[in-house]
This record gives structure tokens, sequence and C-alpha cells, in this order.
């Protein structure tokens, strides 16, 4: 009954299965909105986080969706500024896949910043001393921009591109997509060094702390550079899943192991400065204030098997698997090797959120465990809800990838 609004030339399900699927959603994000609804009206005690824990797993899915939704400003730099044509097969993918965890991100904060009608306050009563008061300028900023470049992909819906007026301000933004692709880069590059970078300045935080450059400590650069490691391969990812869920072919395996090639090269350098870093850190920078490597770990729960997977299993070898053409061209290795690499990337973020925090700083402290509960995990899902249900009507209402009628 809605085939009149499918994109041109390709076939969707019915309009019945479209419903079911839609309702399953649907009765998971209700259920994220339930918790969420308990956090606002009775407030954060609701959730795992105490006066020892403001950081906790909320924080770490943001960073982690923050950094796999690089995918899309690196992507439309290199698609639009170096002018790689093979991307636009999946430039389209990288902005809604942007705009959700992007989107997400926000919806999240709006919970974990303790009071919402306070939301305000860091725009205008800015820390300027603060590296997250950048971090709340370009994150907007960001998600504005992903909008705009969302906007032309809704224009091309086939009946409203009938419209002469929309048909020509849908060609036209296209053709000034650089610009905003520039300033996209710009604003994700800076907002996702100064995630890194507020960690990196916490000289009361041992595991976290880093020396730097100037005024930024090298964390600063190794949270851009596992971004844009990791981002292009999730992309990758959501291309396969929905190839699995539609039973159709939407992104040519050539284009798929360009992107795997693309992270594999910024994971190789991640990797080395990662490696180099924690090298550093363990010691020289330790050493000099009384600690050693082992006394930033305890039992399982923050044992080195973390940081161990992180930096070889989920690090150096889909940084190997990527950068291997033999072995990234044969599509379950590559798949796998985007798995590890997606994970590797969010122990990252867990381990600089909620290990840095647990390490007791002061004589009296001991090693603090944090469990964060229902309300927290049933937030998360819901945010994943969220990103599923744009993706499922994009895919079915809009040309997500204009490729499709070949392909099929």
């Amino acid at each position: 009954m809605d085939s009149k609004l499918f994109p041109e030339g390709v076939q969707r399900c019915s309009f019945g299965k479209f419903l079911i699927w839609i309702a399953v959603i649907m009765g998971v994000f209700l259920w994220g909105l339930y918790a969420a609804v308990l956090v606002l009206y009775n407030g954060i005690g609701t959730t795992g986080l105490d006066n020892y824990f403001g950081f906790g797993a909320w924080i770490t899915f943001d960073l982690a969706v923050i950094a796999l939704g690089a995918g899309a400003f690196f992507t439309g730099l290199l698609k639009y500024i170096l002018k790689i044509k093979q991307l636009e097969k999946i430039i389209n993918l990288t902005v809604v896949v942007g705009f959700c965890c992007y989107a997400g991100a926000m919806l999240v904060l709006v919970l974990d910043v303790g009071q919402p009608t306070r939301a305000w306050f860091g725009y205008w009563h800015p820390n300027v001393h603060s590296m997250l008061t950048e971090v709340i300028f370009c994150i907007t900023c960001y998600l504005t921009v992903l909008i705009i470049e969302f906007v032309p992909l809704v224009l091309e819906q086939k009946q409203l591109n009938k419209i002469p007026f929309i048909h020509a301000l849908a060609h036209n933004m296209h053709v000034n997509m650089a610009l905003f692709a520039g300033i996209g880069a710009f604003l994700s590059t800076f907002h996702q060094g100064s995630l890194g970078g507020m960690y990196g300045v916490l000289i009361g935080r041992p595991y976290a702390f880093r020396e730097g450059f100037f005024i930024w400590p090298w964390t600063f650069f190794l949270f851009v550079l596992s971004a844009v490691g990791s981002g292009p391969v999730f992309t990758v990812l959501i291309a396969t899943l929905m190839e699995k869920l539609t039973g159709k072919k939407l992104v040519d395996f050539k284009t798929k192991a360009l992107m795997g090639k693309i992270a594999g090269t910024m994971l190789c350098v991640y990797m080395f400065f990662k490696i180099l870093d924690t090298w550093a850190w363990a010691y020289g920078y330790l050493p000099t204030v009384g600690l050693t490597f082992d006394d930033m770990f305890y039992g399982v729960i923050y044992g080195k098997w973390l940081m161990f997977s992180e930096i070889v299993l989920c690090g150096v070898v889909p940084a190997i698997m990527l950068i291997v053409p033999a072995i990234r061209n044969n599509p379950t290795l590559l798949y796998t090797a985007a798995i590890l690499d997606c994970i590797g990337v969010s122990l990252n973020r867990y381990l600089f959120t909620v290990q840095t925090i647990a390490f007791p700083v002061m004589p009296f402290d001991e090693w603090q465990v944090y469990y964060p509960n229902w309300v927290e995990y049933a937030t998360s899902i819901m945010i994943i809800a969220f990103g599923f249900l744009v993706l499922s009507f994009v895919y079915r209402y809009l040309p997500l990838f204009p490729q499709e009628r070949k392909l099929n």
C-alpha cells in the first residue's frame, strides 16, 4: 500500500511485515523510554552511578558510539575533499549512521546531565577552562552538519523530488556538500580529540593522565586516530547487517574492502602510537609518581587482560588483518577484523572511563567496583533501537543505496 513511496526501481517487503518489524523495535524502544522516564522523574540515583562513579555505562556508551560514528566525517572528507569516487556507494549510509550515533549520544547526555532543565547551562554559562565546553559546542554543531547532510537524501525521496523547487534544492545542496564535509571534518576532529584530552589532563587520575604536546595531552590525538580507524568498518558492518536482514546486496564487496583498507591504514597508525604511549606511560610517567604498571590493575574485573584485549587482540590483530590484501579480501575475515576493531575502540573508552575512576587515588581509598543496573542497560539499548528505527524508515523510503537496483 506504500509502494509509490519506494525508491525508483526497487522492491521492499509487504507493509504488514514492515509494521511487525517496527512494532518489535518499538517495543524495545518503549522499554528503554520507560527507564529514561524513571531517570528523569526520580533522578540519577535510579542508576548504578554514585558519588564515586559519576561516569559509567552511559559515558562509555556515548564515547563508543561517537567514535564508531566517525565513519561519517572521515568518509565524507575522503569522498568530497579527496574525491575518492568509489565511496559514493556508501556515503549516504555513513551520514545516516553518523546521525544515529550523534543523536543517540545527545539523548543519553540528556539523561546523564543530572538536571535536564539545566542542560542549556553548558551553552549559556560555558566553563572556558574545560575541554567539555569544546565538546558540547562541537558535538552540537556537528550534529547540525549531519542533519544538513541528511536533508538532501530526504529531498530525493521519489515523490518529493518531483517538485521542481525541491529537486533544485537537493541538487544545489549536493553541489555544495564539500563545504559541509570540510566543516564536519574540522568539528568532529576537535571534539573527538577533546574527549580524549578530557581524560589526559586528569593529573589526579594516574591511569588516564598523559603528558603531551603544547596544551594537548597525547590522548587527544589517540582518540582521533582510534575513531577514524574504527568508524569506516563500523559502517561496513551496518551495511552487511542490513544485507542479511533484507536478503539483498546493497554495497559491492570492493567498496567494503576499500573501507577496510582505509580503516586498517589508520588503525596501524593508531596502534603504533598507542603502544608507544602505553610504554612511555608505564615506564616513564608512572615511576615519577611512585607507581608501577602492576598497580594500575586489580583482580579480574580490572585485570591486565582488558588492556591486552584492547591493544593486541582487538588492536594489532585487526590492524594486520585489514592491511593485508589477502586477508582483507576474504569477506569472513574482513567482517571478523571489523568486529574486533569496533570492540577494541569500545574497550578503550570503557577503560578510560571506568578503570580510571575505580583506581584508588587517596590513601584511605580502595578499588571500587561499578555495576550498571537495568536502567542504564535499557536506556542504552533504547538508543540502539532508535538507530534501527531510523535506518528502517530510511531504507524503505529513501534512496539510501543508489546502486541497489543494479546489484539485485
